[in-house]
């Protein structure tokens, strides 16, 4: 397994991975993942032949382009702290390929290359509830920072960050 950057042609196969990751992340039609793609910086898990076997984005703070209540509620957060954040938008594997590292692998690269700011920050469901999420980023280093609700007993969210190296 390898580590790259996104390729167009990587597009069909990352659309599957988020439509199987649904609903931990947001449903997208191929064109809208692919607009959201091209707005952040992508990495791509993949295999030996280097077919693509996940994804993870991240979208800077300022990105008025995406329109998340959730990339919002991180630069109020960033404004408020001073910190500068990247923002984790997705990340999304084959369900075939789940429990291989491949997550902690991506989440690595993305520590890598975002070092020179001071925290990455992401948003996990309570409404719908992922508790394998959460255990996830916990032993990654990330901690809760705060929640929001945006439909009572049916969708809310907790923020977590991570100080970067």
């Amino acid at each position: 397994m390898s580590i790259r950057r996104f390729r167009v042609e990587d597009l069909a196969v990352l659309h599957d991975a988020n439509q199987a990751s649904v609903p931990g992340v947001s449903t997208e039609t191929m064109e809208d993942l692919s607009k959201w793609i091209a707005l952040s910086t992508c990495f791509v898990a993949t295999d030996e032949a280097d077919n693509p076997l996940g994804f993870l984005t991240l979208i800077a703070p300022g990105t008025r382009d995406y329109p998340s209540d959730n990339l919002r509620w991180f630069e109020t957060y960033a404004a408020e702290s001073g910190k500068s954040v990247i923002y984790v938008d997705r990340i999304a594997l084959l369900p075939e390929t789940r429990g291989m590292g491949l997550g902690q692998a991506l989440y690595q690269a993305a520590f890598n290359h975002f070092s020179g700011l001071d925290e990455i920050g992401c948003e996990i469901n309570i409404l719908p509830p992922n508790p394998g999420s959460h255990r996830f980023h916990q032993r990654l280093g990330f901690h809760q920072i705060g929640e929001q609700t945006f439909l009572e007993g049916e969708k809310s969210v907790a923020y977590y960050v991570r100080t970067l190296p």
